[in-house]
């Protein structure tokens, strides 16, 4: 039919009739199509429209409530849950445009080969062996957090104001400065301004809010932001972020070489890169934009979501913060904590010696991992015939992934308080059980895919949170105004404290700082 029509007569009459039967035909073949994806899951549970179109998914991640979505659909359906008809692009959507090229990083590339060229030659510099040696320049950004917050309250208590900080926002920039000081010796400025430095913050946020709900629906990013036709007809912008990480390494290379990388500091990231790509100059030199920008917009805001939320827990429950706090004043007196009221930072190797406060950190991963939305994954088996996933075949070519929000209220796992704030789930022996939960963690993904950069956020974590309690008496201003309101999880509602530093020689009692 198709043949003759492109060959036939082209008059009115013969027109008119085909079109009907174009029209029909290509109805028909949606319909089949349709059906096919729709049969080969068929045996699966789930939302009927979810079966045939990915508008469910677009629509649960545009209200921000897709991670609770999820968690209602795997206790209505059970273990294995059919979202949408089939879904692989949605990492593509999370790769940003710089100067109108679409750019692949360590995260977003689903290129497996690419993935192992850029993860092999840097694997070794994200050990947590070789991470403490950063471990000076995290405790530099951490004085000047300390310093610019108490600063801060000063100048409102001169002028009267209300003594109350967002601690979410000093939070947000110390992540961000740290990464700017151990990737470029350079922090970005968002702590010593008090401010988002040539609106970095503000770019992360668009785009985040822009993948977390067309990512479930990665058409709409082929016909829009990655369509060449359209991005002819606008300017190509490239990300602040991506910006800036291309600006600190033309610097570099124009600058320094290995042979004189003292000039900076010879051990940041920046400079081991180089050394790398030294080594093996078959390396593009592409990899050195593409490993700086992944360190900042993929270990600053997820750094920061769990800081917030951890913070959060500890000041919505008393009794947890009291042990915490008992904890580090222990610590404090047995000579195993260097850092008590406003004296000195905690030290990494301190930090591992407090278990409740690792307790409290790995809840807090738990009930609020950064990421809100399925981890997505092809199935790729040598015979091709697919594999089985909770007694469930799964066809070869499915995608098929875990929401870490669901994965940590399995109460089969966590117990049937799975839902609720429980540090002291991870205080018990280190049994079986016990070990299933620090398996079943997501909040950094698993497996050869698990994020490179996890030491880094922990590095900061495990310092700072004992850090900050032990100098400080912190009090939650408007608890019931904390949420989750944006998308993706990336960034919280105001973390609205009243700060005030505590008095080493008298405890309990106050001093304003």
């Amino acid at each position: 039919m198709a043949i003759l029509f492109l060959k036939g007569s082209t008059s009115a009459a013969n027109t008119t009739s085909i079109v009907p039967v174009a029209l029909v035909f290509l109805v028909v073949a949606t319909v089949a199509w349709l059906a096919n994806r729709h049969r080969r899951l068929s045996h699966i549970p789930g939302p009927f429209w979810a079966k045939l179109t990915d508008v469910p998914r677009f629509r649960w991640a545009w209200s921000n409530k897709i991670h609770e979505r999820h968690i209602a659909l795997h206790r209505q359906y059970g273990d294995v849950v059919r979202f949408g008809p089939n879904c692989s692009n949605f990492y593509r959507v999370l790769q940003p445009m710089a100067h109108g090229h679409v750019m692949q990083g360590l995260f977003n590339t689903q290129d497996d080969k690419l993935h192992r060229s850029l993860k092999r030659p840097i694997a070794g510099i994200y050990s947590m062996t070789n991470l403490v040696s950063f471990e000076p320049y995290v405790d530099t950004t951490m004085g000047v957090f300390f310093e610019r917050l108490e600063q801060e309250q000063l100048r409102k208590a001169a002028y009267g104001s209300d003594a109350t900080s967002d601690l979410g926002s000093w939070l947000l920039f110390f992540a961000f400065d740290v990464m700017g000081e151990i990737t470029f010796s350079k922090r970005f400025g968002f702590l010593d301004t008090v401010s988002d430095v040539d609106g970095i913050i503000g770019d992360i946020y668009k785009f985040f809010s822009y993948t977390h709900a067309v990512g479930q629906m990665p058409m709409l990013d082929r016909l829009w932001a990655k369509n060449p036709l359209v991005n002819w007809f606008r300017s190509a912008k490239t990300s602040a972020v991506v910006a800036f990480a291309q600006a600190r390494a033309k610097e570099r290379n124009a600058t320094a070489s290995p042979e004189k990388a003292d000039e900076y500091n010879s051990r940041d990231f920046m400079s081991r890169f180089i050394e790398t790509r030294a080594k093996d100059p078959s390396i593009p030199e592409g990899f050195l934009t593409a490993w700086a920008t992944s360190n900042v917009q993929a270990g600053s805001d997820t750094t920061a979501i769990l800081l917030r939320a951890i913070v959060h827990f500890l000041l919505t429950n008393p009794s947890s913060l009291a042990k915490l706090r008992a904890e580090l004043r222990l610590a404090q007196q047995e000579g195993r904590l260097s850092a008590y009221g406003g004296h000195g930072v905690v030290t990494w190797k301190e930090s591992r010696e407090l278990p409740y406060l690792d307790a409290c950190v790995k809840e807090a991963s738990r009930l609020h991992s950064p990421v809100g939305v399925t981890m997505e994954r092809v199935v790729k088996t040598k015979d091709g015939l697919g594999t089985e996933v909770c007694g469930t075949h799964l066809p070869e070519g499915t995608v098929v992934g875990m929401n870490p929000w669901v994965v940590h209220r399995d109460r089969d796992i966590f117990g049937a308080d799975a839902d609720e704030w429980n540090p002291d789930r991870w205080m018990g022996p280190k049994d079986e059980r016990r070990a299933a939960m620090e398996r079943s963690l997501l909040t950094f993904g698993a497996g050869h895919r698990t994020c490179i950069g996890k030491n880094i956020s922990y590095l900061e974590i495990y310092k700072l949170i004992p850090t900050l309690f032990a100098r400080y008496d912190i009090t939650l201003e408007t608890p019931e105004k904390w949420g989750i309101v944006n998308h993706w999880l990336v960034f919280q509602n105001g973390l609205n404290v009243r700060i005030t530093l505590r008095d080493e020689e008298k405890e309990g009692s106050l001093v304003d700082v």
